[in-house]
């Protein structure tokens, strides 16, 4: 544009940043990265790096996942925007705003570390501070989020293999909300929302015990509940 000086204002950087969760053996774990070079060297953060002037932010989100993790094409990702972070001072190098996606997956593989990440690793979610930058409030932001969108969408199934029972699927919201839950009301509130779930005809599964197989589920053609599943300390009363 004539007249226009795109030098007129302080120059700062992008970046995106990623907090990814799973559950792995009943608890939730936190994908972090081992800072290989300054700032914060040999500290854990979130992966993430420099948006590139070519890329858009989810773009840039999957790309740094991939190189820094190894965990590319994952089957099951489900990405989301989670907010924007401009503190002024955030990083020391300059004025760095970044984007801050959450990720969430069933059946994670191993990560290796590539890129500036020294090393890769699946940490459980509560021993994973202090991190890097502002790592810490992004994170506790992002299992507010999920916490959140637990009691209003189907994003719970996003943890779960492809079929499972109806007993995984409350353990994600036991393990994210960090409360346990009545199994039978827990059934008939899920079983009676339109779309949540779907039975997978014929199919069961062995939980341990005496008793007989858990029939499977996967995933329904909901993305919203109707009624919201509260959870316990919203309602005052067991789900």
């Amino acid at each position: 544009m004539q007249g226009y000086d795109k030098y007129a204002y302080e120059p700062f950087a992008v970046t995106v940043d990623l907090a990814v969760l799973t559950l792995r053996a009943g608890a939730l774990h936190v994908l972090l990265v081992e800072r290989g070079q300054e700032p914060y060297a040999g500290h854990w953060a979130l992966p993430g790096g420099f948006l590139l002037p070519e890329e858009s932010a989810e773009r840039a989100a999957r790309r740094e996942l991939a190189e820094e993790t190894g965990l590319a094409d994952v089957s099951g990702l489900h990405l989301e925007q989670l907010r924007t972070y401009s503190e002024p001072d955030r990083d020391p190098r300059m004025r760095v705003v970044s984007v801050a996606f959450t990720a969430l997956l069933p059946e994670p593989p191993e990560p290796r570390g590539g890129g500036d990440a020294a090393q890769a690793r699946w940490l459980p979610y509560g021993s994973a501070g202090p991190l890097a930058f502002d790592h810490d409030r992004i994170l506790a932001d992002a299992h507010d989020r999920i916490g959140a969108q637990l009691e209003n969408s189907c994003v719970a199934t996003a943890f779960c293999p492809p079929e499972f029972t109806l007993g995984e699927l409350q353990q994600v919201y036991e393990t994210v909300w960090g409360t346990a839950l009545d199994r039978p009301n827990f059934r008939r509130k899920v079983l009676a929302t339109p779309g949540f779930v779907e039975p997978v005809p014929g199919a069961a599964r062995l939980t341990g015990g005496r008793g007989k197989p858990a029939a499977l589920y996967r995933a329904g053609t909901a993305t919203t509940l109707h009624p919201p599943l509260l959870r316990p300390s919203r309602e005052g009363r067991p789900a």
